[in-house]
């Protein structure tokens, strides 16, 4: 088969829909399908690679880094004629997957899209939640342009058939439990934080951006600090309220972007790990701790609804109990022998969640959307 993947973020960009969408990617060309990647250009003079076509586009706000792909709707349409896909995935609803789902549309070509990022709930973080309605009817016409929507969640899977999109079918994530392994833990990086044997390194790994409900992390982190004085708390990654939150905590430890082996080393270092998000799809970073063997404190929802059990891989705490969050975060931190065991657990509980598995369930959607032939709404894709 081949099959194009439209996506408007991609590694090295660091987030979770860039690392999602390569790794689909990689899954695909290791069942031997020809993939074809559509996704705008990331700096001057990029050069595409085989079967990849790089396309303009322009900075996106409040992301330093990132960019959204220009609309291309005509270039899309003679590539797709030259060279047709069996079926395509559209990873993102920016003006280039949109382009690629109405040239898809004009071809005739079956279409899935991926519902990785909640915009919705933005709204709500970035002081509009008034918009919270129209950024979801405009997500719902997006992705009822294609022929399935892919969700990472049955929790999610609910909500959007509840919100009338169409056709939502479950397709489960993955981690690299032979990358993110306990094994990786490192004792000259602890001590570089200012940190012991026995000390607790809270760990926060993700975009620092207000989205992420940061100040209820420091609230929580600083009570587990009253009772562990020595107590560090470690931030991995970037944003735009790092400067900020780094001039009102100098106490805190800001490692920056981390990837590849320095990602696992950070993870697998941390004691507990602390995700008060509550605008993630789905959370990759929760099963990466997890598999990192570091018991994890998240709101009930997403991949901690799929996957963390409270009181055995750290706390899955009810969402909206900011106060029952951070007793968690004292609760757990402040107990070695709890944090072992559910150490051990967490790992073991992710042991079984395979990228092949994904990649194969993956083939099978692109597929069936394939064999059922062309245009908007080919037929269901059995969940």
């Amino acid at each position: 088969m081949h099959y194009a993947i439209v996506t408007e973020t991609w590694p090295p960009e660091v987030n979770g829909v860039a690392l999602t969408v390569r790794s689909l990617e990689q899954g695909l060309r290791s069942r031997g399908h020809r993939v074809s990647l559509v996704r705008p250009r990331q700096h001057a003079g990029q050069s595409a690679q085989i079967d990849e076509t790089l396309v303009a586009g322009a900075g996106l706000p409040r992301y330093p880094g990132l960019k959204f792909g220009l609309p291309a709707m005509h270039r899309l349409l003679r590539l797709w004629r030259d060279t047709r896909p069996d079926a395509i995935y559209v990873a993102t609803e920016g003006p280039l997957g949109w382009s690629a789902l109405r040239a898809a549309r004009r071809l005739g070509i079956p279409a899935a899209t991926g519902f990785h990022t909640r915009f919705d709930t933005y709204m709500r973080d970035y002081g509009v939640a008034f918009m919270q309605p129209v950024a979801l009817r405009w997500m719902r016409h997006f992705h009822n342009s294609a022929d399935c929507t892919l969700v990472p969640t049955r929790e999610l899977q609910t909500f959007l058939h509840a919100q009338k999109f169409d056709n939502v079918v479950l397709l489960p994530r993955a981690v690299d439990t032979a990358f993110f392994d306990p094994a990786r833990r490192d004792p000259a990086l602890r001590a570089k934080w200012g940190l012991g044997d026995g000390d607790i390194a809270a760990i926060h790994v993700g975009r620092v951006a207000a989205e992420k409900n940061l100040a209820l992390a420091v609230r929580a982190f600083r009570a587990l600090q009253r009772t562990h004085p020595r107590a560090r708390f470690v931030w991995v990654g970037d944003g735009p309220a790092r400067a900020a939150l780094q001039r009102e905590h100098p106490d805190f430890v800001f490692c920056g972007v981390q990837r590849g082996d320095a990602l696992a080393r950070h993870f697998a270092s941390g004691d507990v790990f602390v995700f008060p998000s509550r605008s993630e799809t789905f959370g990759n970073v929760t099963l990466e701790a997890m598999a990192s063997g570091v018991p994890t404190v998240a709101f009930d929802y997403g991949a901690a609804r799929e996957h963390l059990r409270d009181g055995l891989h750290g706390a899955a705490v009810a969402d909206g109990d900011d106060d029952g969050f951070a007793a968690a975060v004292c609760r757990i931190g402040g107990d070695a022998a709890a944090r072992a065991g559910m150490g051990r657990a967490a790992r073991a509980a992710v042991a079984n969640l395979q990228p092949e598995q994904v990649a194969a369930e993956f083939d099978r959607i692109l597929e069936q959307l394939a064999r059922a032939g062309g245009g908007q709404h080919a037929g269901a894709v059995a969940a």
